[in-house]
């Protein structure tokens, strides 16, 4: 059931925004997802607490600030999740 917490932590579109966004910019601040997605801080954080819960993204302080980063161990779960669910005839494209 892991798995069906992280794929609903990744099927609302500001977070799976901000999970895009820190694949590319990884240590990314809390503070600079509300300008990115135009929601105030408080939505931020709680779309960030459900990522974290789901163990999709980890966290270390930077001084007052809290960085946020894809977590490998959580995304490698939700993606070997997903691969279960392709049929052993489908090749996938690569």
């Amino acid at each position: 059931m892991e798995a069906a917490v992280s794929l609903r932590a990744l099927g609302h579109p500001i977070r799976l925004g901000i999970m895009q966004r820190l694949a590319a910019t990884p240590e990314t601040c809390a503070c600079d997802f509300a300008e990115v997605f135009s929601v105030a801080q408080p939505t931020i954080s709680q779309h960030l607490k459900v990522l974290r819960d789901a163990g999709l993204v980890r966290t270390r302080r930077r001084g007052t600030q809290i960085c946020y980063s894809v977590d490998p161990a959580g995304l490698a779960a939700v993606t070997a999740a997903i691969a279960a669910l392709m049929p052993p005839s489908v090749a996938v494209a690569g």
